[in-house]
């Protein structure tokens, strides 16, 4: 816990209390209120918790205002463009970047995890086939504690290890299982002889019937996809999944919560809506319309995919990732895809008028990577499975994190309780 030798002092009734402030090694000061309820029988009342620490940590700091997110102190913009995303992995998980023997090491026992238990078949079958990809990997995630007992001991470190370990294994296996089941064709099973971003491209587009190889620019706008999603602090799928953990759960059912919270198309749906706005536009000619309603405030349309809730800056995500989009749509080719073909003239639109530059409405990441996806060949429906193995990492390292904590207790947030007051029962006859 950070030291504190500042206080802040709340008057209430003409009664004084003494708050500690703690003041981390970046970002805004903290005032601890722990002790206001005990003190002065009180709650603080904060909606969404936009401004209440619920926790420390020391994984990834964002601070908005500048446009810069870091992992463990390194900024995202280095990490996407001179690493990959299993060393990342390895960033997050352990703290520090690894050597060489140490990177290979964690690479070979991720690549050696990736197969599924061959029983978790019937699993995915037990669905409807036109189940959504996402109610798949809640499901299947969720029942891997059925299937891998002997990692849900969230007491035992070793465990918990193996679990994480084969949660970053197994995510891509699942998502593409549930994508080929999504689309009527058989299972591909993951290759050792692959990295990890390939062999999940292979998953989701190879056939038995004839060879695939993959493109090399396509796996590393993948990977890149992967890494920039990795962790983003303490979102909403993140505080789901610390406030799962923090009943004891086992790893299996908090990343199942995650992937659940994810799923809500304010959170991790942000780029299948920005492709579903583009549809929607349809043609390059109708961009200026759909510009002046997104200016005009008495229209509830908005422009998805740009602007972002945290960065009030440009989102430094977004700048690799537009990187990755140039590279993918040029060796795809947009001519004969009208979505890509608007998003890119609305893209260079927006960036040219002075309204969304003052507003700072830069594209997000969101934007490029639904073009990317898109132009891959990815249906939408797969986009936010996608971001849920992306941040499965992320997971995982902030509820090791949490599990580690001396002071971590089971959430219990407060309410202001505006409800009726004590009422006497009357019988059914007497109503």
């Amino acid at each position: 816990m950070a030291e504190t030798k500042r206080t802040a002092t709340l008057t209430i009734d003409g009664v004084s209390h003494e708050l500690p402030i703690y003041s981390p090694t970046a970002g805004p000061d903290v005032i601890d209120i722990r002790k206001l309820y005990a003190e002065a029988g009180l709650f603080t009342y904060d909606p969404g918790f936009t401004s209440t620490a619920s926790c420390d940590s020391t994984i990834t700091f964002i601070d908005g205002g500048k446009g810069e997110l870091l992992h463990r102190g390194y900024p995202i913009d280095q990490l996407a463009g001179k690493s990959h995303y299993l060393e990342v992995c390895y960033l997050l998980l352990y703290g520090e970047l690894p050597s060489a023997a140490e990177l290979e090491d964690f690479e070979e026992r991720v690549t050696k995890h990736t197969m599924l238990h061959e029983q978790m078949q019937n699993f995915f079958r037990g669905f409807r086939r036109d189940a959504h990809p996402m109610a798949v990997m809640v499901g299947v995630v969720g029942a891997m504690s059925a299937f891998y007992h002997d990692s849900t001991d969230i007491n035992d470190e070793w465990q918990r290890e193996v679990a994480s370990i084969r949660l970053i294994a197994k995510m891509p296996t699942i998502a593409a299982w549930a994508y080929k089941y999504h689309v009527g064709q058989p299972f591909v099973y993951p290759r050792n002889d692959l990295d990890y971003a390939s062999n999940f491209l292979r998953m989701c587009f190879a056939v038995p019937a004839e060879e695939y190889e993959v493109d090399p620019i396509l796996s590393r706008a993948m990977d890149r996809i992967f890494t920039l999603h990795a962790d983003h602090e303490q979102n909403a799928s993140t505080s789901t999944v610390r406030l799962a953990s923090s009943s004891g759960a086992n790893p299996f059912a908090c990343i199942a919560a995650g992937i659940a919270c994810l799923w809500g198309p304010a959170h991790g749906g942000a780029n299948q809506a920005c492709l579903e706005m583009l549809q929607e536009i349809g043609s390059v000619d109708r961009i200026p319309e759909y510009i002046a309603r997104a200016k005009d405030k008495n229209d509830p349309f908005r422009l998805m995919g740009f602007g972002h809730r945290v960065y009030k800056n440009f989102d430094p995500r977004a700048k690799v990732m537009k990187q990755s989009a140039d590279e993918v749509l040029d060796l795809m080719g947009i001519e004969n895809n009208p979505v890509l073909q608007v998003a890119k003239e609305l893209e260079k639109q927006a960036l040219d008028d002075p309204y969304f530059a003052d507003k700072k409405l830069f594209p997000n990441v969101d934007f490029y990577s639904g073009i990317i996806l898109e132009a891959m060949g990815f249906p939408t429906s797969m986009f936010t499975p996608i971001f849920a193995l992306s941040r499965t990492v992320g997971w995982i390292s902030q509820w090791k994190e949490q599990l580690g904590d001396p002071q971590m207790k089971i959430g219990r947030p407060r309410q202001l309780y505006l409800g009726e007051t004590h009422r006497d029962y009357v019988d059914i006859e007497n109503r």
